[in-house]
């Protein structure tokens, strides 16, 4: 009995610890990208592997995250009290998540397609590899942001069984946002960064460098955001959509300033999450206007 409820416990525990939820950030676009390759609803198989898809490729890159940084996690306040370094999660138990999340995603990768398949491990690598950057290299808001760009292409791939420039173009509005956020996100960090030889924007030209940084990040977003429109022939809905997550990054910008971080945890967990799903509401509204 106790190992019964013992389990639902350790899977929420797991669950918090690579923030499950946040999927809503990725997931949006990667069904913008199925929407848009399939010129309205793809089928229901499709759907479903593409959804599985995406939610294992997040779970296999936070747990990877949380295990490849769990030294670094214990050594910083910020995050010491997370389930891992604070050893309410072993090991081995975020290593099971992983290996799980691995064979969900390069199963339903073979169910897809030939191509999904065959980038899959590069998919992989990627996201499994992001939290060695910062290790030696400040561009590692650059490789998030490419990691997180997989979600739409990724879908694209799924649908047509093929690549063109629409879904790089896709790509290139997730990993500019996420980008662009990461280096807000990082200036938390910053102190700690240099402390233990981290490497990041902040750390490297400090936290209004990074604050730059990051708008022209997003400014690159609104206008590949807005280019999407005409290329792909899209309604007008698309167009409030992009004008709303427009008004929505200018108002993060508001809440987070060289001298006060104390709203980037809103920021991230609201905002963004705002963002994420006007885009895909009022772009696949458009595909029928």
């Amino acid at each position: 009995m106790n190992t019964l409820i013992a389990i639902p416990i350790k899977l929420k525990l797991i669950l918090d610890s690579i923030r499950f939820e946040h999927t809503v950030f990725a997931l949006p676009f990667a069904y913008l990208g199925m929407v848009l390759a399939a010129d309205g609803l793809p089928t229901l198989t499709q759907f479903i592997l593409i959804t599985l898809a995406m939610a294992s490729a997040r779970t296999l890159a936070m747990s990877a995250n949380r295990i490849i940084d769990r030294q670094l996690d214990a050594e910083n306040p910020r995050t010491a009290s997370r389930p891992l370094p604070a050893g309410r999660l072993k090991l081995w138990e975020m290593t099971v998540m992983s290996a799980v999340a691995l064979v969900v995603f390069l199963v339903s990768a073979a169910m897809l397609n030939t191509l999904t398949l065959i980038l899959a491990p590069i998919a992989v690598i990627v996201v499994v590899g992001y939290p060695y950057t910062k290790r030696f290299t400040w561009t590692s808001h650059f490789v998030l942001g490419w990691a997180d760009g997989i979600a739409p292409a990724g879908a694209w791939i799924a649908v047509t069984g093929s690549l063109s420039w629409e879904p790089v173009l896709m790509a290139f509005v997730v990993a500019t946002w996420i980008g662009g956020f990461d280096m807000l996100y990082s200036c938390q960090d910053r102190d700690f960064d240099v402390q233990r030889g981290l490497h990041s924007i902040p750390q490297k030209w400090g936290i209004p460098a990074a604050m730059r940084w990051a708008k022209g990040m997003h400014i690159l977003t609104v206008l590949s955001l807005l280019a999407l429109g005409p290329w792909l022939e899209l309604g007008f809905t698309h167009y409030i959509g992009w004008a709303l997550a427009a008004g929505l990054l200018v108002y993060e910008h508001h809440l987070v300033s060289p001298t006060d971080l104390s709203k980037l945890n809103m920021a991230f967990f609201n905002v963004n999450g705002y963002i994420a799903v006007i885009v895909f509401t009022f772009t696949f509204a458009s595909i029928y206007m």
